[in-house]
């Protein structure tokens, strides 16, 4: 789904590198979920029992890129 293409990659090109190890792992962890879990949780405001990747689902859908 290209909307989730373009959320995902924008974390990853500008502020992956600076996250934290926790972070990281939670954000890969986050790319090997089903597309239809990505669409709960970025686009339909699932929350994620795991803290750290809640973090990461949060920043990202606080911070979307520009298009």
């Amino acid at each position: 789904m290209r909307e989730l293409d373009v959320l995902l990659t924008a974390y990853l090109e500008t502020r992956f590198d600076t996250a934290g190890p926790e972070t990281q792992r939670a954000f890969r962890e986050l790319l090997a979920l089903a597309d239809d879990q990505l669409i709960d949780y970025l686009l339909g405001g699932k929350s994620a029992s795991d803290p750290d990747l809640a973090h990461v689902i949060h920043e990202i859908r606080m911070r979307p890129p520009r298009l």
